[in-house]
């Protein structure tokens, strides 16, 4: 039995710390070398941070990635090492790549050549695709590297790899989270494995990118499709994993040869090249330590992203604290619990700012969960400047019925009052809109849409609820009052005002959003499952009439499989209607 020791380093980086990210890659590089790894893998672009976009169009940017991935070539002395940069080329065209790395010297470069430009993705307008796959030779061992969407397609250059006697293929990863996404992702890896009977490695980064998440999960898969190895959801990890290379089809290193007549026609994708690098690694390892990997169930693991999300963002921003709006609501409530969580409590800054409008119930239920919290509670009344802005209007508004525009003035003051202390301490706003709302355009342009960052801007409110639940079932003292969860949910911006009185019930409207945004499902379609005709048309018209609004909220975290901003980008002025 002959094994080789592999490394999948799943890395938090910040996009153009270059320097923050080379010293965290050269670290993990040694405590690999430590383990008797004889490769250690970093995910796609560890060296610049994914998303980089239009960074990419500064050559000196590039050129300084370029500079990293070859300091970080100087530290792979006795250890291999994989590690993604972004690559220029003597056409400059610029290439999203892999680096390998052998005992302080660059010994090949992997193009990546399946470039998606869908959804969150826009690869085409940044790079040029590769046209080589090679297998490099490592500690004896053929060693298939491709970068993401690569092995996504079913028949793509891990098959040319493995036909070029691969028998790991090594996958380096930024992949996005959303709910649900793991299983899916790691049958298709089991499938990539089993198909080609090769051990694949999966590795994946971690943490939170503007308004992206990335979960970590990195996964080890033997040539029968099982997972022999994990990484941790939402946490930096390293995963090092002894492989028998016995398993991939019974071969020894130099008997590697392709399956079931994929060689025909794999040209196309990419030419194989066979590099030798270093030969059968010997003496003893050290053991390897015991570890249990953390992951999550599915509401779980959108919470985890939603803390993740948060503390990234305002961390890398380069805030410590936050302010949250606390009506005494469930978004408020949850919202406040996550920046709590993610930030510690002493870093968030409660505002609660009654009007003559907030019921007692909700005043109190703030209160309760700024205490639960530990976290600071301001109180900033607002009905003399509601009374001013209504006296100073009221010639103006003389003859008209009281409606919307007299309840949004309470939003809009709050807005200026939470924005005032963000301006004198430098506290991050982070807003409280759920995704139903945004959707709807429930909402105050100027007024509960004013922040930095909005948490639960992809959360439907339904999970809302769901999530509330989670967090309070954790062990300690739940932070969410039950009165928060079980009241019916309102603005409070009228007397007895209910979402309800202008919107269907959330049971209804959940999965009619869900239907138009997330799955594109036609009105018809729609209607089809069920749903009242006139209603589907007031909501559908009220999602299309909203962009405006939703154009100008700020940056969230994205959880579902479409999330506003980034994976559905429809035009602000759309006479469209599809009914």
């Amino acid at each position: 039995m002959r094994n080789f020791r592999l490394a999948m380093a799943q890395t938090n980086p910040t996009v153009g710390d270059l320097d923050g990210n080379t010293r965290k890659i050269i670290e993990y590089i040694d405590e690999a070398r430590s383990l008797g790894a004889d490769l250690v893998a970093f995910p796609e672009l560890a060296i610049p941070g994914y998303p980089p976009e239009d960074l990419l169009f500064k050559p000196q940017f590039v050129q300084a990635n370029i500079a990293k991935m070859r300091e970080v070539a100087e530290a792979s002395r006795g250890i291999a090492v994989i590690v993604g940069f972004a690559d220029a080329d003597a056409n400059t065209d610029i290439h999203n790549a892999a680096a390998v790395a052998y005992d302080g010297e660059v010994v090949g470069t992997y193009h990546k050549i399946i470039l998606p430009n869908y959804g969150v993705f826009d690869e085409e307008r940044y790079f040029t695709a590769g046209g080589e796959c090679p297998v490099f030779v490592l500690a004896g061992t053929p060693v298939g590297v491709n970068v993401c969407e690569d092995i996504w397609r079913e028949v793509g250059p891990t098959n040319v790899q493995r036909a070029g006697g691969a028998q790991i293929v090594v996958n380096i990863s930024a992949s996005p989270f959303h709910a649900g996404k793991r299983g899916p992702r790691e049958e298709m890896l089991a499938g990539r494995a089993a198909d080609n009977g090769v051990f694949v490695a999966y590795v994946n980064m971690v943490g939170g990118q503007d308004e992206l998440v990335f979960d970590g999960a990195s996964v080890m898969i033997d040539p029968q499709g099982r997972v022999i190895a994990r990484g941790s959801q939402f946490e930096e990890d390293l995963v090092v994993v002894d492989l028998d290379l016995g398993a991939v089809d019974g071969q020894g290193a130099d008997d590697a040869r392709p399956r079931d007549g994929r060689a025909s026609g794999l040209d196309e994708i990419g030419a194989p090249r066979l590099v030798s690098v270093s030969g059968p690694s010997s003496g003893p390892r050290p053991p390897l330590p015991q570890r249990e990997p953390v992951l999550y169930d599915e509401v779980g693991e959108v919470y985890a992203a939603l803390v993740t999300g948060t503390r990234d963002y305002v961390r890398k921003s380069g805030f410590e604290k936050v302010l949250v709006a606390l009506s005494g609501g469930i978004d408020s409530s949850l919202v406040a619990t996550v920046a709590a969580d993610a930030l510690g409590p002493e870093n968030v800054v409660g505002v609660s700012m009654p009007s003559r409008y907030s019921s007692e119930g909700s005043i109190i239920d703030a209160k309760g969960l700024a205490d639960n919290l530990g976290i600071e509670l301001r109180t900033i009344h607002i009905e003399e400047e509601f009374s001013s802005y209504i006296a100073t209007l009221a010639p103006h508004f003389q003859g008209t019925e009281t409606g919307t525009a007299e309840e949004n003035l309470q939003s809009r003051i709050r807005g200026v009052v939470i924005m005032a202390l963000s301006n004198k301490f430098g506290w991050m706003v982070l807003t409280t809109g759920n995704k139903s709302e945004m959707a709807v355009g429930y909402a105050t342009i100027y007024g509960d849409m004013a922040g930095g960052y909005g948490v639960i801007k992809d959360v439907p409110k339904l999970l809302v609820y769901r999530l509330s639940e989670y967090r309070n079932a954790m062990p300690g003292r739940p932070p969410i009052p039950r009165g928060v969860i079980e009241k019916p949910p309102s603005a409070e911006l009228r007397p007895g005002q209910k979402d309800e009185d202008s919107l269907p019930p959330y049971a209804v409207l959940d999965p009619i959003l869900e239907a138009y945004v997330e799955d594109d499902r036609s009105f018809d379609d729609i209607v089809g499952m069920g749903f009242d005709e006139d209603l589907v048309k007031q909501i559908v018209t009220l999602v299309d009439l909203s962009e405006y609004k939703r154009r100008q909220a700020p940056p969230g975290i994205k959880v579902t499989t479409r999330n506003f901003g980034r994976d559905r980008r429809m035009p602000l002025v759309n006479r469209y209607r599809p009914f």
